[in-house]
């Protein structure tokens, strides 16, 4: 498709919320589409792989022929042991990846007339789901940043930053971004980051001025800096306005719907973002995610809270 006005053209999804509830209107759909999305090859035993499967119509829950064991289409998954209906799950995700700054537990509570604990228990879980865990080096041009995020403190000043959590952010021009909460802006955290999060053929890394910075490049990669101090914003290909955009857009989330994020869940709040950011161009994000919540174990509530 040709690009209008040097733009790209928007992505087309898949799944839209009309479609969502006319697919989605039983709790029978809702489990058929999870158990071909977890089986595409057929229904096998989730603790032996048996493909000896009996099934139990009166229960939703099948019996391997070979070990004996009984599970369902959420055994061991994120889903594991819902009490709340298929249909609102789907729904859940789907706002939360269709909202560009956040769906908060108040408006899914709203949305999904739940209670507020159930909501927000429900919005971690997910979240959870999206944590890619690095499975990407980035490459090519990256741009490297960090930000602050926390609140105002009375009396404070607004260079004080004490009660405030470092995020460092790493995205690839024209690709993807890691984000990380980190514990400081020291030389040794930074380039231990840069060195996880980036491939050793990476072209060039470009940040701002923070001395700490000096020394990331190598025989295979330049680095070249903007001077904010002196309002330099670009120097040739030299620029961090991608991942300053990504920044923007987090704080925006902050302030527009979660209103207030604890330093402790912080970063489940990035790896949302991160799962939306470097899934934009994704027409198939709803079902994506959905197969991140049939893979990703299962998140207790007292470990959420703990």
């Amino acid at each position: 498709m040709a690009q209008k006005n040097g733009r790209k053209p928007e992505t087309k999804h898949t799944m839209n919320l009309v479609k969502l509830m006319e697919k989605y209107h039983s709790e029978e759909e809702c489990r058929a589409e999870l158990e071909e999305l977890r089986w595409p090859n057929g229904i096998a035993c989730t603790r032996c792989g048996s493909t000896d499967i009996r099934n139990s119509y009166t229960r939703n829950t099948y019996d391997c022929g070979s070990c004996g064991y009984e599970f369902s289409v959420t055994s061991g998954t994120m889903l594991h042991d819902t009490h709340l209906p298929l249909k609102k799950w789907l729904i859940a995700a789907y706002l939360m990846i269709e909202s560009r700054k956040g769906m908060s537990a108040n408006q899914l509570k709203r949305s999904l007339d739940v209670s507020y604990k159930t909501a927000w228990y429900l919005t971690h879980r997910i979240r959870a789901a999206m944590d890619e865990a690095y499975p990407f080096p980035l490459k090519g041009k990256v741009e490297i940043d960090e930000t602050f995020v926390g609140g105002k403190i009375r009396g404070k000043g607004r260079g004080y930053k004490d009660n405030k959590a470092v995020v460092v952010g790493a995205v690839q021009r024209e690709g993807k971004i890691i984000l990380q909460v980190i514990q400081g802006r020291d030389r040794k955290t930074l380039h231990d980051f840069i060195g996880t999060v980036t491939a050793d053929e990476t072209e060039a890394y470009f940040t701002d001025e923070w001395a700490p910075y000096q020394g990331i490049a190598d025989a295979n990669t330049r680095h070249e800096t903007v001077n904010h101090s002196i309002e330099e914003w670009v120097r040739g290909e030299a620029h961090t306005n991608t991942v300053e955009g990504v920044w923007s857009l987090l704080k925006r989330s902050i302030v527009g719907a979660y209103h207030q994020v604890s330093v402790k869940h912080l970063q489940a709040y990035l790896d949302e973002l991160e799962w939306r950011f470097n899934n934009r161009n994704n027409p198939w994000l709803f079902r994506d995610t959905l197969i991140r919540l049939l893979r990703a174990e299962h998140v207790e509530y007292e470990e959420l809270v703990a």
